[in-house]
């Protein structure tokens, strides 16, 4: 796939499968603001500017959904197609991409390739990764162009066919990539109360969000019993947390009235489903999210933080690394030696990553708001506010209480950074902790300490 001077260009670069991915999405992030920058991409005909396209292009390699500008009307169809272009290589990868060339023109795709493939798409190892990366473009292809079919029929009496079809395809492959993006100023807004739009745009990011693998193995087997742990654990988790997050929003929300207070009860339900589920780094709204209550707010960052699955076009912590932390918390409290679950023992070393995971995601949301708590002071921004955004950037959702469009050019690029690792940085560090088990020639010995 690469060329045959690649692995020694590699070895003299100490570029390892991580430095190669972060690399690519760096090299993408530069071409993509190079091009939106340009007039053309502009539906003025006058540059966006460099740190606004920079930005976007940010947003969509690493399928985020903040704006500083307003997609529909700032940017031309050529700046439309370009970013979907970009939505698209962020949310499949873009070794994925290089698998689909490789195979076209009948190259051979050796074992370091492999190991790129096997980062790029977070398998477990390099057995059927080159299957997996083709599989997953058939995934996409048949997801999205039945959401696409299904929107523009929706919208084809609104704004006629040719127009209907542009909106479906943008916003289906927006919505399966877990980007965020929409042509309309409000979001979905006006399509709050819209069955057929939220079951569409819902299970279109539901899909892409619970992982490849997951999705590869529901096909495969569809029975519960013979579906693989990590599957189980994907399904359980996501279903929970979906449950409760439309329990807790839909009860905060009920009499707020400027949210769900003007909507019919029916409107209120699917409001509160959607807003629960778009958490998972969809980035979408069908309600004003600034106007929602403190409270919510608040839970929101909370599911924003853990994200989608593993293996998938979000971001976030992820579900399987959460339910880790959820089990592990709940053993420690039992007294009980092992994590279990399902009749399965949840490995040691499993756990060390989760935490790891954990804490430097952590460290990153707390920075980036520190670093906004800066830049932003002359904005009066409230503390929840800039948590909120630096929460959305890290686990790539897109949602905002308004303060992305008002960010300073420190804080657009506090964002930017935050993105980029909120993309790359758990996905990558999960990988690396995985292939770095060092063991000890001798160990220390053992000494108790108080915790708590």
């Amino acid at each position: 796939m690469f060329s045959k001077y690649s692995p020694k260009v590699m070895k003299k670069l100490n570029l390892t499968p991580s430095r190669i991915i972060l690399l690519g999405f760096a090299i993408l992030i530069f071409i993509g603001a190079i091009i939106l920058a340009m007039p053309i991409s502009s539906s003025t005909g006058i540059s966006v500017g460099w740190l606004n396209a920079f930005f976007t292009s940010t947003s969509a390699i690493c399928v985020t959904g903040l704006v500083v500008l307003n997609t529909g009307t700032d940017f031309s169809h050529f700046g439309q197609i370009v970013i979907l272009v970009l939505i698209q290589i962020g949310g499949l990868g873009f070794m994925t991409f290089g698998v689909l060339i490789a195979v076209v023109m009948g190259k051979k795709i050796g074992l370091k390739d492999r190991l790129l493939i096997q980062q790029s798409t977070n398998s477990v190892s390099t057995e059927g990764v080159v299957r997996l990366s083709l599989n997953i473009f058939y995934i996409a292809f048949i997801v999205e162009s039945f959401g696409a079919l299904l929107l523009t029929i929706r919208w084809s009496n609104e704004m006629g066919v040719i127009r209907a079809l542009y909106y479906g395809f943008f916003h289906s492959i927006s919505a399966f990539n877990n980007a965020g993006f929409a042509l309309w100023s409000d979001s979905l807004n006006r399509h709050v109360g819209d069955p057929l739009i939220n079951i569409v745009i819902s299970f279109l990011f539901i899909i892409g969000g619970i992982g490849f693998t997951v999705i590869l193995d529901l096909y495969r087997k569809r029975h519960w019993r013979d579906l693989s742990f990590h599957t189980k654990v994907v399904l359980i988790t996501s279903g929970l947390l979906s449950l409760v997050g439309f329990l807790v929003i839909f009860l905060i929300e009920l009499f707020n009235t400027k949210t769900f207070g003007t909507l019919s009860w029916s409107d209120r339900i699917w409001a509160g489903y959607f807003q629960s589920v778009v958490t998972r780094t969809a980035g979408f709204n069908t309600i004003n999210i600034s106007n929602m209550l403190p409270t919510s707010q608040f839970f929101m960052i909370f599911l924003m933080f853990i994200g989608a699955s593993s293996g998938s076009t979000g971001g976030g912590i992820k579900t399987s690394t959460f339910a880790v932390l959820a089990l592990s918390i709940l053993a420690s409290v039992k007294g009980s030696e092992d994590v279990q679950l399902l009749k399965k023992r949840i490995s040691q070393q499993v756990i060390f990553r989760a935490l790891a995971v954990m804490a430097i995601s952590m460290g990153v949301v707390i920075a980036a708001t520190f670093l906004l708590t800066i830049t932003e002071y002359h904005n009066n921004s409230d503390f929840l506010s800039l948590l909120f955004e630096a929460t959305s950037a890290f686990g790539t959702v897109g949602l905002s209480l308004g303060l992305t469009s008002e960010l300073s050019p420190a804080g657009k690029l506090i964002i930017v950074i935050t993105m980029f690792i909120g993309r790359l940085g758990p996905l990558t560090l999960a990988f690396a902790l995985a292939q770095r088990t060092i063991k000890q020639k001798y160990r220390y010995p053992e000494e108790k300490l108080l915790i708590g």
